[in-house]
C-alpha cells in the first residue's frame, strides 16, 4: 500500500527567531541601561551634594565588572536572568525572592523614564512657549505626572496588541543620541576651555533626607568609607537595566560568545562616555545651585541651555538633547512592559505563577491580564509619587540592588556547585585550587554589593518599606502559585489554548511555506527525539546562518486515517523544546515543522523534493542502524522520483558519535 502523502504542515512560528547583531543587542541594552543618564545625576546631586558627579563615575567603572558578572552567567545559561541563575544556585525559594525584586526594578523602570521625559519636556516648553506668546502656567511636575500616564496606557495598550521591541528601532535611537551627545560634548569641551572650571569636591554632603535611618546612629559618621558607601548606595540606580543583557543574550547572532563580548564592550564604552562623562561636565559648566534647584529633574538639558554661545542656538542644544532624552526614556517604558512580561512568563513556565495570570486576550493572544496589572501599577506609582523623581529614583535603586546582589552571589556558589562545566568565559581573578576556580574577583563584587545594599536599607526609609513590602507581596503570589499548579509545573500548561500559546501555524500544503525559504541553502534536519540531537548541534556548528535555511522535521506518525485537526502533543512539544534550546545557544535560526503520515521516511523524501534542500542530515537510530536508515530513505525517494521528479541531487548523511555515513540520493 502506498503512503498517505503527509500534506498537513504545523509550523512553529514561536521558535523561528530572528537573531541579532551584537550592535542591535547593545542598543536595545542601552536604551534602558542609558536612559539614567537623564536623572541618576539630579537624584545624586540631592542626596548628597556636588560630590556627585564622582560618584556616577564610579558606578558607570563598576558598571565594567557588572556586565563581567552577566557575561560569566549568559554563556553559562543561553535562557538566562536572576531567576535562572539564583535557582540553579539557592534553589526555587531564594530564586521567587531575588525574582520578586527584579519585578520592583522592572516597574518602576516606567514611571521613573515617563516622569523624567515629562520633566525634560516641560523644561523645554518653558523656554520655547514664551517665544510663542503662549503663557505657561502648569507646574512641571504635574505636567510630567500626566504625560507619565499617557505613555504608560500607549505601551499597555501596544503591549496587549503584541507589538514588542523593536531592536532596528531601538538601534536608531542609540544612533541619534550618540550624534547629539558627540555634538553636546564638544560643545561643552569648548565651553569648558573659554571659561575654565574647577573639580567639584570629593567629600559628599547628605542631605537629611539622604541619612534615613543612621541619624538614629550617631557612631555611624558620614565620612570615610562609610561616607563613600552611603554616597555610591545613592549612586547606584544608574545601574539599571543590565539585567536586559541576560533576555538579549537568546537572541545574539552566532558567534554568541563572541557578540556578546563586543556588545559588552559597546555597552562599557557608551556608559563610561555618556552617563559619567556628561554627568561630570554638567557639574563642571552649571553651577550648583541651578543643578540643586532649576535642573534638578532635568539635568542634561539644563547642560545643554547653560553652554556658551547664542540663545538661538542653545535653544537648538536643548530641543535636541530633550527630543534624544524623551525616545530613549520613552523606549525604556517598552522595555519596562516586555521584560515584566517576559520575566512572569519565564518564571510561569516553572509553575510558579497561576494560570490566571497567563489568560490569552481573545483577540491578540498576549497575556492581557499581566500587562494590566503592569499597567494599573505603573499609573498607581506614577500618581502615588506625584512626580517626585528623586522619590523613584531612590525606591528604583532597591530593586537595581537586591538583583545585582542575588545574581553575584548565585555565580559564586556556580563555580563550586558546578565547578566540571566548562565556561566560554569566566570572571576574571581566579585562584585555581584543585579543578575550583576560587572566584576572588566576584567575591570582592559581591563584597560592595553586599555594603551598599546594606547601607541603602538604613538610609533609604520609603524605598526600603515599599521595596520590602512588594518584593514579599510577589513572594507570596508566587508561592501561593505553586502550591496550586504543583501537578502543573512544566514548560506549557496543557489546555485547550495549547496550540495558541505556542503560534502554531497550520498550513494545508508543504509547498505554502517554500516563500519563506530565501537563503541560497538548505538543510533538513529530521528529529524525534530530544534526547539524541547531535545531528542538529553538528549543522548548527557548521553552516553558515547567512546563507543557510534549517529546517527541523518531526515526521509524526499518524494512526489510522489523518482528519486534518491532529495537534501537537506533549513529546512533541518536549522535541522542539530542546530543538529551540540548542539553536538559541548557538545563535541561528531553525524553522521547526510538524507533519503527519504513516511512513516517516517517505514524509522525509516528501519534504525534501517539494521544498527543494541540498543535504538531509539524520541522527543515527538506535533500533535500524545508519545503514538501514539510508536505505529506507533511498527507497521512498525513488518512489517519489518516479511519480513526482526530483529537482536536483541531495546529499543524505547520518550522524553519531565519532561517525557518519553519506548517500547521494538522485
Amino acid at each position: 500500500m502506498r503512503p498517505n502523502k503527509s500534506k498537513q504542515v504545523l509550523l512553529l512560528s514561536t521558535a523561528m527567531l530572528s537573531f541579532i547583531s551584537f550592535w542591535k543587542a547593545a542598543s536595545i541594552i542601552l536604551c534602558d541601561f542609558g536612559s539614567s543618564a537623564y536623572y541618576a545625576g539630579g537624584i545624586a546631586m540631592k542626596a548628597f551634594g556636588p560630590a556627585f558627579p564622582w560618584y556616577i563615575m564610579g558606578v558607570m567603572l563598576f558598571a565594567g565588572l557588572m556586565l563581567g558578572v552577566y557575561t560569566e552567567s549568559c554563556t553559562m545559561f543561553v535562557r538566562g536572568g536572576v531567576y535562572v541563575v539564583v535557582k540553579e544556585a539557592m534553589g526555587k525559594v531564594m530564586a521567587k525572592l531575588s525574582v520578586s525584586a527584579l519585578i520592583f526594578d522592572y516597574l518602576l523602570t516606567g514611571p521613573i523614564s515617563s516622569v523624567t521625559a515629562g520633566l525634560y519636556l516641560a523644561s523645554l516648553l518653558e523656554n520655547l512657549l514664551p517665544l510663542m506668546n503662549i503663557d505657561w502656567q502648569m507646574p512641571s511636575r504635574t505636567f510630567a505626572v500626566f504625560f507619565a500616564a499617557l505613555v504608560t496606557v500607549y505601551f499597555w495598550r501596544e503591549n496587549i496588541r503584541g507589538v514588542e521591541e523593536s531592536a532596528d528601532n531601538n538601534l536608531r535611537i542609540i544612533g541619534f543620541v550618540t550624534v547629539v551627545a558627540v555634538i553636546l560634548m564638544v560643545w561643552a569641551g569648548v565651553t569648558l576651555y573659554i571659561r575654565g572650571f574647577s573639580l567639584p569636591p570629593l567629600r559628599p554632603q547628605f542631605s537629611q533626607e539622604a541619612l534615613g535611618w543612621t541619624v538614629n546612629f550617631p557612631w555611624l559618621k558620614t565620612v570615610g568609607i562609610i561616607g563613600i558607601v552611603m554616597a555610591f548606595g545613592h549612586s547606584i540606580l544608574a545601574l539599571s537595566g543590565i539585567e536586559t543583557l541576560a533576555q538579549v543574550y537568546r537572541e545574539i547572532e552566532d558567534p554568541k560568545v563572541e557578540n556578546l563580548k563586543k556588545a559588552v564592550k559597546t555597552i562599557f564604552i557608551f556608559s563610561i562616555l555618556f552617563t559619567g562623562v556628561l554627568t561630570f561636565v554638567s557639574a563642571l559648566i552649571i553651577p550648583a545651585d541651578l543643578i540643586a534647584g532649576k535642573y534638578s529633574d532635568n539635568l542634561l538639558s539644563g547642560l545643554a541651555f547653560e553652554l556658551s554661545g547664542p540663545y538661538w542656538a542653545r535653544l537648538a542644544m536643548q530641543s535636541a538633547v530633550v527630543l534624544s532624552g524623551a525616545l530613549m526614556l520613552v523606549g525604556a517604558v517598552n522595555t519596562s512592559f516586555v521584560g515584566s512580561n517576559g520575566v512572569l512568563n519565564r518564571v510561569a513556565e516553572d509553575g510558579i505563577l497561576h494560570d490566571w495570570f497567563r489568560h490569552l486576550h481573545h483577540k491578540y493572544g498576549t497575556t492581557h491580564r499581566i500587562t494590566n496589572i503592569i499597567a494599573i501599577t505603573q499609573i498607581l506609582i506614577i500618581f502615588i509619587s506625584g512626580g517626585d523623581v528623586f522619590l523613584l529614583g531612590e525606591a528604583y535603586a532597591f530593586g537595581v540592588l537586591w538583583s545585582l546582589t542575588f545574581n553575584t552571589a548565585s555565580m559564586i556558589i556556580l563555580r563550586f556547585k558546578k565547578n566540571d562545566e566548562k565556561r566560554d568565559w569566566m570572571f576574571p581573578c581566579n585562584l585555581k585550587v584543585d579543578n575550583v576556580y576560587v572566584p576572588v574577583g566576584l567575591t570582592v563584587v559581591l563584597m560592595i554589593l553586599l555594603a551598599a545594599t546594606g547601607m541603602n536599607m538604613l538610609t533609604k526609609k520609603i524605598a526600603t518599606i515599599a521595596g520590602v513590602l512588594f518584593t514579599m507581596t510577589f513572594f507570596i503570589i508566587f508561592h501561593i502559585s505553586e502550591k496550586l499548579n504543583q501537578t502543573k509545573a512544566q514548560f506549557y500548561a496543557p489546555d485547550a489554548d495549547a496550540e495558541e500559546k505556542l503560534n502554531l501555524r497550520r498550513e494545508a500544503d508543504i509547498s505554502s511555506i517554500i516563500p519563506e525559504l530565501k537563503k541560497p541553502r538548505c538543510v533538513l534536519i529530521p528529529a524525534r527525539n530530544p534526547n539524541n540531537l547531535l545531528h542538529l548541534k553538528t549543522v548548527l556548528e557548521t553552516v553558515e546562518d547567512a546563507n543557510t535555511d534549517i529546517i527541523v522535521l518531526n515526521a509524526k506518525i499518524a494512526r489510522g486515517i489523518a482528519t486534518g485537526q491532529e495537534a501537537m502533543g506533549e513529546e512533541d512539544k518536549e522535541l522542539f523544546r530542546a530543538v529551540v534550546l540548542m539553536a538559541e545557544k548557538y545563535g541561528k535560526t531553525v524553522k521547526p515543522l510538524l507533519v503527519f503520515s504513516n511512513d516517516p521516511f517517505y514524509s522525509i523524501a516528501q519534504v525534501a523534493q517539494t521544498i527543494g534542500v541540498d543535504e538531509i542530515v539524520m541522527g543515527v537510530s538506535g533500533s535500524t542502524g545508519a545503514e538501514t536508515q539510508l536505505e529506507k530513505l533511498a527507497m521512498a525517494w525513488g518512489m517519489l522520483k518516479r511519480s513526482e521528479g526530483a529537482a536536483k541531487i541531495v546529499t543524505a548523511r547520518v550522524i553519531w558519535e565519532g561517525r557518519q555515513m553519506s548517500y547521494q540520493l538522485s
